[in-house]
């Protein structure tokens, strides 16, 4: 399992750790998501992509917030990640940041996962070509 941080901790608000599982990039973003945040979710999704990783799982369970500019910054990966045959998947959602989704109707384009867990056992097995050059 490859791990990879971005952000800073001193600075408290926003950390992101990329990690794969299975065909699966894992994005855990910590903190606030927000105009000054958004770069370091954005670099990181636009990276996994650019590697041919096009199912993203977004585990929200520690974002604290997210406002317009980070809820751009999902939509604009989901665009990328669906014309490259894949898409991105949101798990646990804190109720202040799933209410920014309802009430905006984004949450009707994403696919919403209650846990990590189950976003993970959505993701299909990996092909044995994609194995091979692993």
């Amino acid at each position: 399992m490859d791990r990879e941080t971005v952000g800073s901790a001193e600075s408290g608000r926003l950390l992101v750790e990329v990690r794969h599982e299975g065909s699966s990039a894992v994005v855990t973003p910590t903190g606030e998501l927000d105009h000054h945040t958004a770069d370091l979710l954005r670099e990181p999704l636009e990276d996994c992509l650019a590697k041919g990783i096009s199912r993203l799982v977004v585990d929200c369970a520690g974002l604290e917030f997210c406002d317009s500019t980070g809820l751009n910054v999902l939509l604009g990966a989901r665009l990328k990640a669906e014309e490259a045959g894949g898409g991105v998947h949101l798990a646990a959602m804190q109720p202040v940041v799933a209410r920014v989704f309802e009430i905006t109707g984004a949450d009707a384009v994403f696919t919403v996962h209650e846990s990590l867990a189950d976003a993970l056992a959505d993701d299909p097995p990996e092909s044995p070509a994609a194995l091979e050059s692993s």
